[in-house]
């Protein structure tokens, strides 16, 4: 395989993971403040806020990816 069919390959396998990290740090965040929520009796505070949280991760893998992208 020549270097730049490599290269491709790489980009195309790290662009098909950024659904899956964006998915994972929604369902983190959810679960952390669910697991808060049942321990500390604080319904619905915290599994909001980490929701919140896991959301903005996700929005930042977003944004990483795109400003990894305008480099090449």
């Amino acid at each position: 395989m020549k270097k730049r069919d490599i290269k491709q390959i790489k980009e195309l396998a790290y662009y098909s993971s950024i659904g899956l990290s964006v998915a994972l740090s929604i369902f983190i965040g959810l679960g952390i403040g669910i697991f808060l929520d049942s321990r500390y009796d604080s319904n619905p505070w915290c599994t909001l806020i980490f929701l919140g949280l896991g959301i903005a991760a996700g929005y930042r893998n977003i944004g990483l990816a795109i400003k990894k992208s305008r480099k090449y």
